[in-house]
């Protein structure tokens, strides 16, 4: 009786110090199954990635990615890599001068720093750079507050305004087909046509800084 008594005692040791075993030690190595994917490591992982999705019956806990509401991103067009995109408005006048709205719109997933002016140069009917001078500063059609640092959340929107002269008063003037603008140097640059006589001549092109509120 007691045999039997020890031996079944050192069964059920035996049997429970399986679980103090550290993870991995004498266990074989697990085999992969067909969707095992061995590339795809933690550290390679966006923390975006490991959002966790809310349920009807379970929200989300604070603090967690993907917890707090997005805005959905304003498009306009196909979104370049750089996750902004450039556009422009009517060609306005005034006394012999032009204006256009310039708007920057994130239309990505992430937020975008801004810091400065748009990038902007005169093209030919051929598409080749034309020289015009392009400045920053302020206009008869607008004044420039220069440049301020602005985080861009998807969906946001800023404003920027490019002046120039269209008359003889203006001094030289050089006659332009379009215009190539970009949110900054370096950056995809959208091309704009200048359609009208009296708009596609120019003398210089004057620009404000990126910002919130439309030059005044």
């Amino acid at each position: 009786m007691a045999a039997c008594f020890a031996g079944a005692l050192a069964l059920t040791l035996s049997g429970c110090a399986g679980f103090l075993v550290p993870a991995g030690e004498g266990e074989p190595e697990p085999t992969p199954s067909a969707s095992h994917t061995p590339d795809v490591h933690a550290d390679k992982l966006d923390p975006s990635d490991l959002a966790i999705a809310p349920s009807p019956d379970r929200p989300p806990p604070e603090g967690v990615p993907g917890s707090t509401p997005t805005p959905s991103p304003v498009v306009t067009g196909d979104c370049p890599s750089s996750g902004v995109v450039v556009d422009m408005g009517e060609v306005q006048a005034a006394l012999g001068h032009r204006a256009v709205s310039l708007t920057l719109t994130n239309c990505g997933s992430k937020p975008f720093r801004v810091d400065g002016y748009p990038s902007v140069r005169a093209l030919d009917d051929k598409g080749d750079p034309l020289p015009v001078p392009v400045n920053p500063g302020s206009s008869y059609m607008g004044t420039d507050r220069g440049p301020k640092e602005v985080m861009l959340k998807p969906g946001e929107v800023l404003h920027a305004l490019l002046a120039w002269v269209s008359t003889s008063t203006g001094g030289e003037l050089i006659e332009g087909d379009a215009l190539a603008i970009a949110p900054a140097p370096g950056l995809e640059a959208r091309t704009f046509p200048l359609e009208g006589s009296d708009v596609r001549l120019l003398d210089e092109l004057n620009m404000t800084a990126w910002r919130a509120v439309s030059p005044p």
